[in-house]
């Protein structure tokens, strides 16, 4: 993944008019158990895109004696990406300690980040530039995507776009939403990831700065077990590194 397009700078620009989804999309029914994973996130240790960073983020998530351990103060310094996805496997380890979710030996294993390229096994996907987790999300059924910031509720996760740009030359940010709020008469968006230049933690900017954003809401996690019967690598995903793409193209790549 280009890190520095991927999660880079906010560039500011007049704002485009983000997509309005005429279905409606239901409550999210795992949205509190993913705020309750942020809480117990650390807070600071700088922002980093490098080689070191993606190492200790391998590190910080390992998979032992049936059980995820999530160290995420081991992923530091961090980057978007990692950070949402720490918080998603922490989701997921969560449901099985409540017994909620039963998921087999392969899949478990599928979800641990070994290296993957761009599109590759789940880590793969969802460090992709463009909509990797949208398109994840797609692929396995395992949730919902839409681009309505009216339907939008805190604990759904988001790619931000900062310009009209999907692929190669794409400027966007991993982040969970947290809410809306007012500003000076203006309204802005607040979520949480792995920011620049601090790391963990929460963050707010104007909606304006946004051209586009997809939200996927996490409502089938079982399904995370349908990984097996997909292509090893998304070849849509694997091209992004190389080639541009469009927003009309992510929207139909991710069933919006």
């Amino acid at each position: 993944m280009n890190f520095i397009a991927g999660c880079g700078l906010l560039v500011a620009f007049v704002a485009l008019t983000v997509g309005v989804s005429s279905a409606q999309i239901a409550p999210g029914r795992f949205n509190e158990l993913i705020l309750e994973q942020i809480k117990q996130m650390p807070r600071g240790g700088q922002y980093s895109a490098s080689r070191v960073a993606t190492i200790r983020l391998q590190s910080a998530a390992h998979f032992e004696s049936g059980k995820f351990f999530v160290l995420p103060e081991a992923a530091s310094p961090s980057y978007c990406s990692g950070a949402t996805y720490l918080v998603f496997i922490k989701t997921i380890e969560a449901l099985r300690n409540n017994e909620k979710l039963d998921l087999d030996f392969a899949t478990l294993q599928q979800l641990m980040i070994r290296g993957q390229r761009d599109g590759e096994g789940i880590w793969g996907r969802w460090n992709a530039n463009g909509p990797g987790t949208a398109r994840l999300f797609y692929e396995l059924a395992i949730g919902q995507n839409f681009d309505d910031f009216a339907q939008a509720q805190p604990g759904d996760f988001m790619k931000i776009f900062w310009s009209p740009e999907v692929g190669r030359a794409e400027h966007g940010h991993s982040v969970i939403f947290l809410g809306m709020e007012s500003k000076g008469g203006l309204d802005y968006v607040r979520f949480w990831s792995s920011n620049i230049p601090f790391g963990y933690g929460e963050r707010s900017v104007p909606r304006a700065k946004i051209v586009h954003a997809i939200f996927s809401r996490l409502n089938n996690p079982a399904n995370l077990s349908r990984i097996h019967s997909t292509q090893t690598v998304d070849s849509y995903l694997a091209s992004l590194i190389r080639t541009r793409s469009s927003y009309a193209e992510a929207q139909e790549k991710c069933g919006m």
